[in-house]
This record gives structure tokens, sequence and C-alpha cells, in this order.
């Protein structure tokens, strides 16, 4: 799966990078597994599946995914969440294919490459990095992917280079 930029700089994951960092999901290997099995479950509640919850089981699973693996757990998972918690997948509403390979690829890229120790030190880092920065893919897209309902329905390849970093 193709990345769409560099990628932030490793933070240190022993201290918090964003308010995301307190989720009790990360506060042991035991606490990421609950949530983890909730969300598989369908037992998860809507308000959890927060941008930063995103992030963390993209980081989880790309842990020992491949880059099209972890997409495929991400999609139907979300896809199931969705249904689970009574989220309309629609053109308009839920799952959006563009948005979910996007942040699959960039979380992925991140995991893969960071040489994490642990599953756990793997999702903590991620969130840190990515968890509060929800409006990253913009710097990809010249239109409005959210709202698009071709990048919704299938993927949309970015349509510009992110700037620079310096």
């Amino acid at each position: 799966m193709e990345t769409h930029s560099t990628l932030p700089e490793k933070p240190d994951s022993t201290k918090p990078g964003t308010k995301a960092e307190s989720f009790a999901l990360l506060a042991s290997e035991a606490s990421l597994q609950r949530f983890v099995e909730e969300w598989k479950a369908g037992r998860l509640p809507k308000p959890e599946w927060t941008h930063a919850a995103h992030v963390a089981m993209a980081a989880y699973f790309a842990f020992d995914h491949a880059a099209a693996a972890t997409f495929a757990i991400m999609k139907a998972g979300i896809l199931h969440h969705n249904k689970s918690v009574g989220t309309a997948n629609t053109e308009d509403n839920g799952y959006h294919e563009t948005l979910t390979r996007f942040w699959s690829s960039e979380i992925g890229e991140f995991v893969r490459t960071g040489h994490f120790t642990s599953r756990l030190e793997a999702v903590r880092a991620a969130v840190s990095a990515f968890g509060s920065d929800r409006d990253r893919f913009r710097r990809f897209y010249s239109f409005d992917v959210v709202r698009d309902r071709r990048a919704r329905r299938e993927w949309v390849a970015p349509d510009r280079e992110p700037p620079a970093k310096k």
C-alpha cells in the first residue's frame, strides 16, 4: 500500500503527546486487548469510537500485519462496528473507503518503520503522533474528500503533495 508523506518523527512513547494518551485503552496491554475485543465483538459504545480510537486500532493491527491486511481488517471492523451501533453506511455517512485506506497506510507505515518493542508501545506512539491530527489528510487532497461520495465509496488517491517538513 502506498504511503503519502514523510512520517512524523518517532515520539517518545513514554511521555503523553496528546490528551489521547490518557485513554484507558492505552493504560496496559490488558486494557488495549479488552478495547480491541469489545470493538471486534460490536460491543464498543459509539462515543468511544473516536479518531484516536481509529488510530489505535490501525496501529494495533499494523504491528503484525502487512499493509493490505491492516486495511482489510480495518474496513471490515469499521463496517461491523457501524452496523453494531446503528450508524448507517451510506453514500453520505458511515464508512469512508478513502479515509480508511489513507489512515491505514499512514499509521501502518509509521508502525512498520518504528522498530517498536511491543504492540502497546506502537499503539501509544501512533496515538501520540496522529491521535489529535484528524485533519492530516487535508494536506493531500485539494477537495473536500470527507463529503465526496466517490471517495466514500472507492479509493481516491491524493491529488497533491503535502508541504515539505521544515
